[in-house]
């Protein structure tokens, strides 16, 4: 059993999840616990924890593969962690410190990744050949498979829309006075427009009640709140062109949504409706396809990873 047994971790800002599956992608055993926040040591302890708990509950002793996906990337030329919007992470030996933890090798990368791997291996763009996931939550990354495969790409970046300007700016959008700050050091990035604190922060700008989350914004749009209603359709227009800039690029069979975000049911009808007017050709055959196995997918995917 322990040869057939694939673990993954989903390191994310708020949780951790943990999984393990079988060789025909079946759920064994899933635990969820806090992110400890701003606290590196206690992130890695907590992730040897739950690594430890998964094998003592299926009786692995140590032998299982483990795939581990974060909210940023191993630097090729360091070796420590970069690009990653839980701050605590950045320039820290995470894989190093978790190998030595855990007495093996491991296979750590973006969570991006993992959730575009998981929802091209078996989920909702199981069989095709270019899948684009995306993760639209806390923040905004993408992750990139081709015939199965993911792309890393030399940098270890591949997919890193949420770090590229918001294509064809207008309006308010190119006011130096409103075009947004990103963590990142920059000023403009789709992810600063895109990221669900950025739907709230725009939501708040124009009047609106600066209470409410994603969920009440949405809420109020579907019971004809016109505060909300055009906070949304500026978010649609928004990911429409940011999603059909990549589209420019990568021409890919399915773009997956994942992210909290993602559970806004309206972005799968609205966007390729606007999307179209941004995209190099006369007719768009993308689909966009919310996740099979919703905020589950990035862990799922570190598993099959």
């Amino acid at each position: 059993m322990a040869e057939a047994v694939r673990i993954g971790i989903d390191l994310g800002g708020t949780k951790i999840e943990a999984i393990a599956l079988n060789s025909d992608g079946e759920e064994l055993f899933r635990r969820r616990i806090p992110t400890p926040q701003g606290d590196y040591r206690a992130t890695v302890s907590a992730v040897v924890a739950l690594v430890t708990e998964v094998e003592t509950e299926l009786g692995l002793e140590g032998e299982s593969r483990v795939g581990i996906g974060i909210p940023g990337t191993i630097s090729s030329a360091s070796g420590l962690v970069k690009n990653a919007n839980s701050t605590c992470l950045i320039g820290e030996p995470l894989q190093q410190d978790l190998e030595r933890e855990l007495s093996r090798q491991l296979t750590i990368t973006n969570d991006a990744n993992c959730f575009a791997m998981s929802e091209a291996t078996d989920g909702a763009a199981a069989g095709k050949s270019a899948v684009f996931g995306v993760i639209l939550g806390t923040g905004v990354g993408g992750g990139i498979v081709v015939n199965g495969q993911v792309l890393t790409g030399l940098n270890a970046i591949a997919g890193e829309w949420g770090h590229n300007p918001l294509p064809w700016p207008s309006g308010i959008e190119v006011d130096d006075n409103y075009i947004p700050d990103c963590y990142c050091g920059r000023s403009g990035c789709i992810e600063s427009y895109l990221s669900g604190p950025a739907l709230v922060r725009d939501f708040q700008r124009v009047g609106g009640y600066s209470g409410w989350d994603v969920e009440q914004i949405v809420v109020a749009a579907q019971e004809g709140n016109e505060l909300a209603e055009s906070t949304l359709q500026r978010y649609e227009e928004r990911l429409a062109r940011g999603l059909a800039s990549v589209i420019n690029i990568l021409d890919p069979d399915v773009v997956v949504l994942g992210g909290g975000l993602s559970n806004i049911q309206r972005l799968y009808q609205n966007v390729p409706q606007i999307w179209a007017r941004y995209i190099f050709s006369d007719q768009v055959d993308t689909l966009l396809v919310a996740p099979k196995f919703g905020d589950s997918s990035g862990v799922r995917g570190a598993a099959w990873l």
